[in-house]
């Protein structure tokens, strides 16, 4: 299915749901598209192109009313359509992803290290969409996209496979940078194989200056078209020594937006994209990529 101009959002009438709204509401307007409010439930279809009268009882309004009123009165330019699906939530939402260019989640917040929690609607969605879904931590407030003096954004901070790199999670993130006006960290983990004795192909201590040269390379080399095409973008290379997973949440602890990439042809994410969403601070976009 092919992508159009608008960004959606799902929302169930939750704290987290109403946060991830807003997020979307100020990206739609960064991208200069229109927002679509998406809620599943086993009522009749309907769809709105504008909230209803403010002379109106509050209570008796639909959920879907009240969100789009109060977008409508917090983002006054943005153009928002609400729209009730009669579906299972993950079907109704893979639906909408499918002709989105973007799906925008709400995840439940967490106190302490934890960072926040997925939920199960919300992980299969993740796992199964075919365009991006950025998943939103409850609590998430428009100042912890900015610097300390408020005058930018913090970084946006994309994980980088140099072994395979993925187009479609760079452009994504260099694109999601410049609308920002922000610095992009592009990050590299790797590790050294185990040592099992003199097997060809395994690793030596004297190895490892020789394979983190490689690799620095490596991540030069697939940021060399995007920094051209995306000549104003900051990028600062971060190569790190580590599982992937570790250090992308501490990166994200200083980010505005992480972003990570997952195989389209799976249905599950990986090791890495598992940890990253149920546990960095910051908004997570992740892109399918081939």
């Amino acid at each position: 299915m092919t992508s159009t101009r608008v960004l959606s959002v799902g929302t169930d009438g939750s704290r987290e749901s109403a946060d991830a709204a807003d997020w979307a509401a100020r990206e739609a307007l960064r991208r200069r598209l229109p927002l679509r409010l998406v809620h599943a439930d086993t009522g009749g279809p309907a769809e709105r192109t504008a909230p209803p009268p403010p002379d109106v009882d509050l209570p008796a309004r639909s959920l879907l009313d009240r969100v789009a009123l109060h977008l409508s009165y917090a983002y006054p330019e943005l153009d928002i359509v609400a729209r009730r699906r009669t579906a299972p939530p993950v079907a109704a939402l893979l639906e909408t992803a499918a002709v989105s260019e973007s799906l925008v989640l709400g995840s439940r917040g967490f106190t302490g290290y934890s960072g926040f929690l997925v939920g199960s609607v919300a992980l299969a969605v993740t796992a199964r969409s075919l365009h991006p879904v950025v998943l939103v931590r409850a609590g998430g407030i428009p100042q912890d996209e900015r610097t300390t003096d408020g005058d930018g954004y913090r970084p946006v901070v994309v994980g980088v496979d140099v072994t395979a790199p993925a187009d479609e999670v760079l452009s994504y993130a260099f694109e999601a940078a410049a609308l920002r006006g922000a610095p992009l960290h592009a990050l590299h983990a790797w590790t050294l194989p185990p040592l099992r004795g003199n097997t060809p192909g395994d690793a030596l201590p004297g190895d490892a200056a020789r394979r983190e040269t490689l690799r620095r390379r490596s991540l030069t080399e697939a940021l060399r078209p995007w920094r051209t095409k995306y000549r104003d973008v900051p990028v600062v290379e971060r190569l790190v020594y580590g599982q992937p997973g570790h250090h992308l949440l501490k990166a994200s602890t200083d980010a505005s937006l992480t972003v990570i990439g997952r195989r389209a042809e799976s249905t599950h994410l990986g090791c890495t994209a598992h940890s990253v969403v149920h546990h960095v601070t910051s908004p997570v976009a992740v892109v399918p990529h081939t």
